[in-house]
């Protein structure tokens, strides 16, 4: 813990929160936690969770097929917004609108590759209201989801996600310990996360062989990655690391930052 204070010490005008709750011990590493941040991407968490929770209720199978659009409606006003390509890091959707793919890899996509298309069908298709419902239902505090990606309008009367690190940790701890559905739909969300894509924080400098089931998300000065750990021979960890103040055109001082916090956090727990 001190060896973690020490560090962040040394980033001046960065806010970093660091929240950890351990499987095998129940030790907990928890600093700024409880700072409300944009969540950036790792609202899709939270998203896949209720994707989940319909299809083990039979409201629809995984594997059926919807129909790929790029129109939305703001919670502001009822009008509809679309996603700019440029703005999204999964791009293959687009060239398919009107096509149709099964919800299983729409959610994928928008794990692995964090595809923004891929959350605001899925979000529109389970609905918001019911996603922040299954948070509350968890007892997950300081999680909120209210809107989709890119509503602009929303955004700018300040009707945002917002996410503590503790709340995102609390809920990836949940998923580790099989309560978030069930066990079977917990190990499935498990395996869908430990196919991402984007590796440079959490997992980057902890051995290669160590299985990282995690989520990314940046946006604007917000770099986030959280996710569940599996050190060889232990039960695993849960793990937020939420920044904000890095700088938007130099992304790699807030992966190095959180790499460096990840590997401090593992040989401690490990």
């Amino acid at each position: 813990m001190e060896l973690i204070e020490r560090f962040i010490a040394g980033f001046e005008g960065k806010t970093i929160s660091v929240a950890v709750q351990g499987l095998e011990t129940g030790k907990e590493i928890f600093i700024n936690a409880d700072v409300m941040m944009h969540p950036a991407s790792t609202m899709k968490v939270p998203v896949m969770m209720e994707v989940f929770r319909q299809a083990e209720a039979d409201i629809f199978s995984l594997d059926d097929k919807i129909v790929i659009n790029n129109s939305f409606k703001s919670i502001v006003d009822g009008s509809e917004f679309s996603l700019s390509v440029v703005d999204d890091s999964e791009t293959t959707l687009y060239p398919r609108i009107g096509e149709s793919e099964s919800i299983r890899e729409l959610n994928r996509l928008m794990i692995v590759r964090s595809s923004n298309l891929a959350t605001n069908i899925l979000m529109e298709l389970v609905s918001t209201a019911r996603i922040n419902t299954f948070i509350k239902e968890l007892g997950i505090a300081d999680v909120n989801v209210i809107r989709l990606i890119e509503d602009n309008k929303a955004y700018r009367l300040n009707m945002n996600n917002t996410f503590s690190a503790r709340g995102t940790t609390q809920m990836m701890r949940l998923i580790a310990e099989g309560k978030v559905v069930s066990k079977n739909a917990s190990d499935e969300m498990i395996n869908v996360m430990l196919g991402q894509e984007f590796n440079e924080s959490i997992p980057a400098l902890i051995p290669a062989d160590v299985k990282v089931a995690h989520k990314t998300g940046w946006t604007g000065q917000h770099f986030h990655d959280t996710g569940i750990v599996f050190p060889p021979n232990r039960k695993p960890y849960a793990i937020s690391l939420f920044t904000h103040g890095f700088p938007e055109d130099d992304e790699n001082q807030a992966h190095n930052c959180m790499a460096q916090i990840s590997k401090i956090i593992y040989e401690e727990l490990s």
